[in-house]
């Protein structure tokens, strides 16, 4: 494996997330923080306790989820559409580099803002509201193991768009959908029955009910099928991303 090219394109990309910081970084922190305030400390201290767990506490896993989902498909899509915009994807495919190693450089730094902001968003979220985290280990694995899935489907997105507009397509109007509809603000079983039906087919709800047992220990759905079903997707953009790469689908228009 050529580590030499992996190395090159992840510092590259994280050099990107240097000289960008409010967008980057800032930009997703103060949004969620004012999300932490308006749900968390002023509608929450007039809501009830939802399993045992104060309203405040129990939006967090799915507040950090949201950003951490649009983060990761906005850096993955963004890292790889900008090569394909400027026309040096040219220089990427005909250097002595793999598509396995293309994706590592890309997939990997992006994954790895989404996993520092995550972790800026929870220490943030403390500011706010008071949590505690019942299994440290799984809330960091569901970290890690959603932004790598969702960076991977990012930088699916980034080769399919054709233009800037198309990148913000998926995010705004499937991916924040689901997200509000896989239960941030609220357990799904407190839904009539035929929308508990329905919200399973969300994606997204087996994301948040996961890392929401990851910190309170309770769940809408079983945390073994929340980590099937994430590497079921995981599986899923890998095959999608072996895919283009063999056929060569829009890498070169």
């Amino acid at each position: 494996m050529n580590l030499y090219g992996v190395r090159a394109i992840y510092n590259f990309e994280m050099a990107r997330m240097r000289r960008t910081l409010m967008q980057s970084v800032a930009s997703p922190v103060i949004s969620t923080s004012l999300y932490f305030v308006v749900f968390g400390s002023a509608i929450g201290s007039r809501m009830g306790d939802i399993d045992n767990i104060s309203y405040g506490a129990y939006i967090i896993p799915g507040l950090v989820m949201l950003s951490l989902l649009m983060q990761s498909i906005s850096n993955a899509s963004f890292g790889i559409y900008m090569p394909k915009f400027s026309g040096t994807i040219y220089e990427l495919l005909s250097a002595p580099v793999s598509y396995l190693e293309v994706v590592l450089g890309y997939v990997g730094a992006a994954a790895t803002k989404s996993v520092i902001l995550g972790v800026i968003i929870l220490l943030t979220a403390k500011l706010f509201v008071d949590y505690d985290v019942l299994h440290p280990f799984w809330m960091f694995a569901f970290l890690v193991l959603t932004s790598i899935t969702f960076s991977l489907f990012g930088f699916i997105i980034g080769i399919w768009a054709d233009g800037f507009e198309k990148l913000q397509i998926v995010p705004l109007m499937i991916v924040t959908p689901l997200v509000f509809l896989g239960g941030t603000f609220y357990s799904i079983e407190m839904l009539p029955e035929i929308w508990q039906t329905i919200s399973l087919f969300n994606p997204v709800v087996y994301l948040i009910s996961g890392f929401r047992w990851a910190f309170y220990g309770v769940s809408d759905v079983h945390v073994g099928i929340s980590v099937g079903m994430t590497l079921l997707f995981l599986t899923a953009c890998m095959v999608a991303v072996w895919w283009i790469f063999k056929t060569g689908y829009r890498l070169r228009s």
